[in-house]
């Protein structure tokens, strides 16, 4: 791998106006010279592909066409990229500061070569930016729960370029979690490494795998992505986590979704948590 490592970044965006010059700019204003800036824009009717044309100087490749899908976009951009390593975003993600893939860079040239995923934290934030909850675990953690649960939030990760050759692409059946389903087939055997200390980028709330009324959906395709590589039983974590969306659906139903945020923030504050379902719109 050479010292400075061709960084590509890939960004889905369907109807992104509000966010997109946000993104642009996160990747286009970097410290880190050798990286590329690829949108695959679902055939917006908003604005966005007039920023798209605009912004033309800081981007290497963009289309706009209708897709099927995040998946699909994704496996539009990887066709298209020339990095040594990938990471994906949507349109209202951005990288945390200037120097994220100056300091990415760096530890992606220490790595082994059968070292083949790469991830930091994400710090999810409200709509306005305020930051609410950090994500994104040491390996060791992760490790032991990749099998039941996603632990590598796909804004944070890095894919060395020869998953693609090795796994093929994105599977377009999954609707939230074909990132997992991806990072499944090279992780239930083999180890990531942590890029510790990074944060690398911010996610706003709001999208479709934050949705509660999404999370069972959300669940049964992680089972699926599990069954795929063969494990018979869900395991202790994903069986809690099916329990709990239940229950927050349930309770949206009876109590309105409103109020239901609130009893959530509640119930989080009891064990030291900070206010969080209640300031997405913050």
């Amino acid at each position: 791998m050479p010292s400075n490592p061709k960084i590509s970044v890939i960004v889905a965006v369907y109807n992104g106006e509000k966010t997109l010059q946000q993104c642009i700019d996160s990747v286009a204003n970097q410290t880190y010279p050798n990286k590329e800036l690829i949108f695959i824009d679902g055939g917006s009717t908003d604005a966005t592909v007039r920023i798209l044309q605009a912004s033309q100087s800081k981007i290497a490749a963009w289309i706009s066409e209708p897709d099927q899908g995040i998946c699909d976009a994704w496996n539009k951009g990887v066709v298209r990229a020339k990095g040594d390593w990938i990471c994906f975003l949507g349109a209202d993600d951005y990288l945390w500061d200037e120097t994220v893939l100056a300091r990415i860079a760096a530890k992606l040239a220490e790595l082994p070569p059968d070292i083949r995923i790469a991830y930091g934290r994400v710090m999810i934030t409200s709509q306005s930016g305020l930051p609410l909850r950090l994500r994104g675990r040491p390996w060791n953690n992760v490790k032991r729960r990749i099998r039941q649960k996603m632990g590598i939030p796909h804004q944070g990760a890095m894919h060395r370029r020869d998953l693609f050759d090795d796994h093929g692409m994105f599977d377009l059946s999954f609707r939230i979690v074909g990132d997992y389903d991806f990072l499944l087939r090279e992780l239930h055997n083999k180890d990531a490494a942590y890029l510790d200390d990074i944060i690398v980028s911010g996610m706003r709330v709001g999208g479709i795998s934050n949705s509660i009324h999404n999370s069972k959906l959300m669940l049964e395709e992680f089972r699926r992505a599990q069954k795929k590589q063969g494990y018979r039983f869900p395991g202790f974590f994903w069986i809690k986590a099916r329990l709990l969306a239940q229950l927050r659906i349930f309770l949206c139903e009876v109590l309105g979704e409103t109020r239901a945020r609130k009893l959530f923030d509640q119930i989080g504050r009891i064990s030291g948590k900070p206010a969080y379902w209640t300031r997405f719109d913050d």
